[in-house]
């Protein structure tokens, strides 16, 4: 039986090429497009899914009045096993600054280095290729690197114990590779360095300090331990007790973050970058739906409205004996057919585009070829696919009366009408909202890279202070001074650009004593405000005439509201950080030092006393020049590390760097949404043309002009297509407010935004539909009427 379904399935498709292709190319866009969207949301939601423990491992993250960090202390993981026996381990990681990594000819500045207690080997799965398990994190001189790493130093040799030079000052020797760390791992590192090591030289490890918080501590549960959210929530509770018992003057307060859970929460302070957003996900496969929805909605309408050709075949069927329920099957059998033909030509879609959409999305998807769980996903999606795209035509053609179809009257089974023109107006609902949607997200990614952020970002570019120039910064100074090129520079503990350095230990004159915010902290030098082009609202900035300086401060207007003043009142109040007293000697105007979803927050800096980065201001078509003027001064005092170098700018970019990839996709999938809705649109006006020839040719005959018929054939769509533009307004409006809600500096969104959404989507209804009414009034009416 279903094997002469499948045959009558084919002969039609080959019969009717145009209808055809149209159903199978709107399905396999349809199709590949939510492929790609749910291979894209799968990724995002497997994170740290392939550690053996990772359904008992939680990061133990803390949370103060004003703040929420991802870093811990570094006594509160081994004091929490000590008391809690559901705690099985324990874990401490701390990422090192820039090490310098040197074996034999080779020598490279890297960043991805992790401090690590030895414990990480038996709490996380990251397979060990080399090495032991048990004993690779032990000795105090030991390193881990990746397989990469493993290449990238020694080649094609063993590197088991071969010796690894850092910051040419230690030998390290390699006791285990890992495997690459996976794409999904919220954790990305190159080196992995045992804790032991760390805690010869910081006093948070040789004290077990439980009120300084500048690690990631995570704990392993025990298997018997039931991770309810009333159990966890106990725990919890417990873990702030106990912190209060080591440390009863501060107020802070720690959650449970389930590791699993890492990479799609809300960003906190002390994260790594490359954090996801939950919102985008959702976002991402509520479009998969709606594309394969607009699919389906076309497989329906054509379906429908070529219900005509098909009448006899069914009048006829129905004669000779076959019951509803047979007719049913068989176009239901027709539908899925064509859904499986469609997921074939979607699989080739996919994969020939799946380089451009991970280029676009910044990932390394694939399609597993041999994964039989897949396979399973993808014929069940084109099966369900098949199923809903068919039922609507299965229903309305076997429920024709056979007498009344072989007797010609079909036009008075038109009760499919209504059905088909809602199914129209959520089309184009849905390609209006979208529309909206491109156009918010382009103006708001663009407001973004234009907006001001506070001081002058262009021709800044920076070099960390590293190495010998630790030692020598007077020199280093001076040789900047003396060129011309290098002259406009400022020396700042951290980059303006994502400030992660604060403290709760800051005082002043009439703060509440209950009260205990963390507060950003920036050191900067006499040059900050010159060099960044900031504006100073009163006071001055950091003087070299001024030698009490190097104990006073400048703020932001952000803290003068925070201590009850303002930029006037603040300047000559006292300010004690880190139990340093000092005068606040000018007050800045606010700046963004961290990414425009965040409001700005107070912000003291301090006389730089240490180094950090120095920021060079390039004058006008010398970047090149200054650059070389930089690497030789660089060689000069600091021969033994590479010349590195980076533009704030950039960084600046890096930092939207995902909203810049979901506006890509999501114009990428807008467009396609939109295409296959003018594909079906286009199919059906066709069908309309065809169905009214002769009504077409009576008018001509009676003198209607071209425009007049046109308008008669676009006029119905115009109406749905409106219909359609009074309820995509108010959804969209709400969507598009509700993302942007997620930026504390956002753009608004106009009506102008809503209108130009509007007309666009009503000229591509007109521009689908123009081409079949164009050509089916400009038909020479004999031709239509030849049949009369």
């Amino acid at each position: 039986m279903f094997k002469t379904y499948f045959k009558l399935a084919y002969r039609n498709i080959i019969k009717d090429k145009v209808y055809s292709i149209i159903n199978i190319t709107g399905l396999a866009i349809g199709l590949a497009s939510s492929i790609l969207i749910l291979l894209w949301v799968q990724n995002e939601l497997s994170y740290d899914k392939f550690h053996k423990n990772a359904n008992q491992i939680y990061r133990i993250t803390s949370e103060f009045s004003d703040s929420k960090s991802a870093a811990n202390s570094a006594g509160m993981p081994g004091g929490l096993k000590a008391e809690i026996p559901a705690v099985k381990n324990m874990v401490r990681i701390q990422p090192s600054n820039t090490a310098l990594l040197e074996t034999g000819n080779k020598k490279f500045e890297e960043e991805n280095v992790f401090y690590a207690d030895a414990s990480f080997m038996d709490v996380f799965s990251y397979p060990l290729v080399k090495g032991d398990r048990a004993t690779a994190l032990k000795q105090v001189d030991a390193i881990l690197i990746t397989q990469a790493m493993a290449t990238k130093y020694f080649g094609n040799q063993d590197p088991i114990g071969k010796v690894i030079r850092k910051d040419n000052q230690e030998n390290l020797i390699v006791t285990g590779v890992l495997a690459n760390i996976p794409a999904n791992s919220d954790l990305q590192f190159d080196f992995i360095l045992p804790m032991t090591s760390l805690a010869r030289t910081n006093n948070d490890l040789k004290n077990n300090v439980w009120d300084n918080f500048n690690f990631w501590d995570y704990i392993q549960l025990d298997e018997s331990f039931n991770p309810s959210a009333p159990n966890l929530s106990g725990l919890e509770k417990q873990i702030d007790q106990i912190f209060q018992k080591h440390s009863p003057g501060t107020k802070a307060l720690f959650q449970l973050q389930p590791l699993t859970k890492i990479h799609l929460a809300p960003e906190r302070l002390g994260d790594l970058p490359g954090h996801g957003n939950a919102q985008y996900v959702n976002i991402f496969f509520i479009i998969a739906i709606l594309i394969l929805v607009v699919a389906c909605i076309n497989f329906m309408n054509l379906a429908t409205a070529r219900s005509a050709r098909r009448a006899k075949e069914i009048g006829l069927r129905k004669v000779a004996g076959a019951v509803r329920g047979q007719l049913i099957l068989q176009f239901l059998s027709e539908s899925v057919f064509i859904s499986f033909l469609s997921l074939l030509l979607a699989i080739l879609i996919v994969n020939l585009f799946l380089p451009v959409f991970n280029e676009l999305a910044n990932r390394k998807l694939a399609i597993d070829l041999w994964d039989v769980k897949l396979w399973l996903s993808l014929f069940g999606i084109a099966l369900l696919t098949g199923l809903i795209s068919g039922s609507y035509p299965a229903l309305f053609l076997s429920g024709f009366n056979p007498v009344k179809v072989l007797k010609g009257n079909v036009k008075s089974m038109g009760g499919n009408l209504l059905f088909r023109n809602t199914l129209v107006v959520v089309q184009f609902m849905v390609s209006i909202i979208l529309l909206v949607g491109t156009v918010v997200i382009y103006n708001q990614l663009k407001f973004i890279r234009d907006r001001n952020p506070g001081f002058e970002k262009a021709n800044l570019l920076y070099i960390p202070m590293a190495g010998d120039i630790w030692g020598k910064q007077q020199a280093f100074k001076n040789e900047l001074s003396g060129n011309p090129l290098t002259s406009d520079f400022a020396i700042t503990s951290d980059l303006p650009t994502n400030l992660g350095s604060w403290t709760l230990n800051v005082h002043w004159d009439g703060k509440d004593p209950s009260s205990q915010m963390s507060i950003p902290v920036m050191a900067v030098n006499e040059d900050f405000t010159r060099t960044f082009r900031m504006k100073l609202l009163t006071g001055r900035s950091f003087s070299r005439e001024f030698k009490a300086d190097s104990n006073n401060y400048l703020i932001n207007e952000k803290m003068a509201r925070v201590m009850g003043l303002n930029a006037n009142t603040a300047v000559g109040k006292i300010l004690t950080l880190w139990d340093n007293k000092g005068t606040i000697v000018g007050v800045v105007k606010d700046f963004n030092f961290k990414p425009v979803q965040q409001a700005i927050e107070p912000l003291v800096m301090p006389f730089n006393k240490m180094g950090g980065f120095v920021v060079v201001r390039t004058l006008p078509g010398k970047t090149n020049a200054t650059i070389q003027a930089l690497a030789k001064i660089s060689q000069e005092l600091n021969p033994a590390y590479p010349f590195k170098f980076d533009f704030l700018d950039q960084d600046l970019a890096k930092l939207y760097k995902g909203e810049q990839q979901m506006g890509n996709i999501f114009n990428l999938f807008a467009i396609l949404g939109i295409f296959v809705s003018c594909l079906g649109l286009y199919g059906l006006s066709a069908f309309m043309a065809e169905q009214r020839t002769k009504e077409i040719g009576v008018r001509k005959v009676l003198g209607a002009s071209v425009f007049n018929l046109v308008y008669l054939l676009s006029s119905g769509i115009t109406r749905l297509i409106l219909i359609a533009i009074f309820i995509a307004i108010p959804l969209s409006w709400y969507a598009v407010n509700s993302w942007l809600a997620g930026f504390a500096y956002h753009i608004h969104a106009s009506w102008l935004i809503f209108f130009a959404a509007s007309v666009s989507a009503l000229g591509i209804a007109w521009l689908t539909v123009s081409y079949e009414s164009i050509k089916a009034a400009i038909v020479n009416p004999i031709k239509s009427l030849r049949t009369e």
